[in-house]
C-alpha cells in the first residue's frame, strides 16, 4: 500500500486585489511579472501543488518576490487563501494536544471556519520567522515565550510548562538557568533557537522555517542548521524551509520547488535540482551560487 503524505496541497493560489479572468493567464515566468496587466491585481502564488510525507524536509527556493514565502503564510494560515485544497493526513495520533471539535483527516482545511484553522495550527504546527522579533515577545522571559505557546495548544498546569520550556531549552542548548530572561538578552543566534524551542512546544507534525539564516553570521548559521538537522532526526519531523539560498536548500532538504513570479517552474530531488536544473531560470540561480 502505498504511503499517504501528511500534507497535501492542490492549486493553492492567493490574488491580492479584485481578481479577474485574465489574472492567471497574463502573469507568470512566462509573463515576466505577476501583475495582472488588466485588472492590476497581484498574482502572489498560483496553482502550487505538492506532497510532503512523514519526516520529510521539503525545501522552496526562489528570489525575492517569487511567492515562496506566501506559501509557508498560507499554509500557516497567517494569510487566507484565494482558492486552492490543503489536507492533512495521520493526525490521529496527536488529538489529545487539543480538543479537536472535528476530525480533520482527509477535509479541505483551506474551505474550513478561522476557528478550526487556528485549532489546527495550535495542534500541528509550528513556524521559526527570519525574523526573531516576529516569533517572539521580546520583553517576556524566554520561558513565558514558551509557555504563551503551551496555552494555545490547552496546557493549563504551570509547573508541567516549566518542565517542557527547561527541557526544550536544554534541548536547543541554551542554559537553563537563562530561562527566566527575556530575548532581547539573547544574540540573535539564540533567538533564533529559542524561536526552535517555542514552535516545537507542542509537538507539531508540520514545522515551516523561513529564511531563518538570513542576517546571522556564518558560524552561527552553521549552528542553527546543525541543531535543526539534530532535531529532525530526534523528532522525525516534517518540514518545509524557504530560503533562497542554495547552500541551506543542499544541507536540509531531500526534495525542492523551485518559484519565479508565483509558480513552481522546477522540483524534484534536491541532489538533481542543484547538479543538473532543467528550467533556464534554477539554472541561473544555481550558477550564481557556485
Amino acid at each position: 500500500m502505498p504511503i499517504a503524505p501528511i500534507l497535501d496541497v492542490k492549486n493553492l493560489t492567493k490574488i491580492f486585489g479584485k481578481g479577474c479572468p485574465l489574472c492567471h493567464d497574463s502573469t507568470g515566468p512566462e509573463h515576466e511579472t505577476n501583475v495582472c496587466r488588466r485588472c492590476g491585481s497581484v498574482v502572489a502564488c498560483s496553482d502550487v501543488s505538492f506532497e510532503l510525507y512523514l519526516g520529510e524536509i521539503l525545501g522552496i527556493v526562489g528570489e525575492s518576490g517569487s511567492g515562496k514565502s506566501t506559501v509557508v503564510k498560507l499554509l500557516h494560515f497567517d494569510w487566507d487563501a484565494t482558492f486552492g485544497e490543503m489536507y492533512f493526513q495521520n493526525t490521529e495520533d496527536r488529538k489529545q494536544n487539543i480538543d479537536m471539535t472535528i476530525d480533520i483527516d482527509g477535509k479541505n482545511l483551506i474551505a474550513l471556519s478561522p476557528f478550526i484553522k487556528r485549532q489546527t495550527r495550535n495542534a500541528f504546527m509550528g513556524v521559526v520567522y527570519q525574523n526573531p522579533h516576529l516569533g517572539l515577545r521580546m520583553d517576556v522571559s524566554s520561558g513565558g515565550n514558551i509557555a504563551e505557546r503551551l496555552i494555545m495548544a490547552n496546557w493549563r498546569n504551570i509547573a508541567m510548562m516549566r518542565d517542557r520550556a527547561s527541557g526544550l531549552l536544554e534541548k536547543i542548548e541554551i542554559p537553563v538557568e537563562r530561562m527566566d530572561e527575556p530575548p532581547r538578552n539573547f544574540s540573535g543566534g539564540m533567538q533564533q533557537r529559542v524561536q526552535i524551542a517555542k514552535a516545537l512546544s507542542n509537538e507539531p507534525l508540520l514545522l515551516f522555517l523561513d529564511e531563518i539564516t538570513t542576517g546571522l553570521d556564518v558560524s552561527v548559521q552553521a549552528r542553527v542548521l546543525d541543531l535543526i538537522r539534530k532535531l529532525q532526526r530526534e523528532l522525525q519531523l516534517s518540514m518545509i524551509v524557504v530560503s533562497h539560498d542554495f547552500g541551506v536548500i543542499r544541507l536540509l532538504c531531500q526534495r525542492t520547488m523551485v518559484m519565479k513570479y508565483g509558480r513552481i517552474v522546477e522540483k524534484g530531488l534536491t541532489d538533481q535540482i542543484l547538479e543538473d536544473p532543467q528550467h533556464p531560470y534554477t539554472q541561473i540561480l544555481v550558477s550564481s551560487q557556485l
